[in-house]
C-alpha cells in the first residue's frame, strides 16, 4: 500500500482523541478513589461554580452532548451527589444543585484533577504550557460556533 503522507501520527483529530484518553487514564489513577469520571467531575465543578443551572445550560458549559449529560446527571442523582428541582425560570426544566455529598466528592477529586493537569502539562517545556492551553481553548471556541 502506498504511503499518502496522511499518517495517523500527524492527525490532529487522532492525537486529540489519544490525548483525551491519556487524560482520562491519569485522572482515573489520580482521582479514582473519588469514584468520579472526568466528565462527572466536570459537571460537579460547573454546578459548584454556578448552582441552579439547567441541564441545557450544563450542556452549553461542559460541551457534553445532551444524551450523555442526561446519563451523567442520572448517575450523579442516584449516588446522591446532586439534586434537581424545577427551574423557577422554566417549569419544564430542572435546576441542578450539589448535595453535601457532591461537594465532598468534588473536594476529594480536586487534588487528583490538579495532578492530572500537572502530569499532562509536565511533558511540555514550561514556556509552551500556556500557549498549549490557549490553543486548545481556541479549538474548543471555534467548534462551538
Amino acid at each position: 500500500m502506498a504511503k499518502t503522507g496522511n499518517h495517523i501520527s500527524r492527525s490532529a483529530m487522532h492525537l486529540l482523541h489519544r490525548a483525551g484518553q491519556c487524560a482520562a487514564d491519569i485522572f482515573s489513577e489520580e482521582a479514582g478513589s473519588s469514584g468520579l469520571t472526568p466528565r462527572q467531575f466536570a459537571v460537579l465543578a460547573v454546578v459548584a461554580e454556578e448552582e441552579g443551572l439547567t441541564q441545557t445550560e450544563l450542556v452549553e458549559r461542559t460541551g457534553i452532548d445532551r444524551s450523555t449529560l442526561a446519563d451523567i446527571v442520572a448517575r450523579l442523582l442516584a449516588r446522591g451527589l446532586i439534586q434537581r428541582r424545577r427551574s423557577k425560570e422554566d417549569a419544564r426544566a430542572y435546576a441542578v444543585k450539589l448535595t453535601p455529598q457532591g461537594a465532598r466528592a468534588l473536594r476529594e477529586a480536586q487534588p487528583g484533577a490538579a495532578a492530572t493537569d500537572s502530569a499532562l502539562l509536565s511533558v511540555l517545556p514550561p514556556a509552551k504550557r500556556q500557549e498549549f492551553l490557549e490553543s486548545l481553548s481556541l479549538i474548543v471556541s471555534a467548534a462551538r460556533k
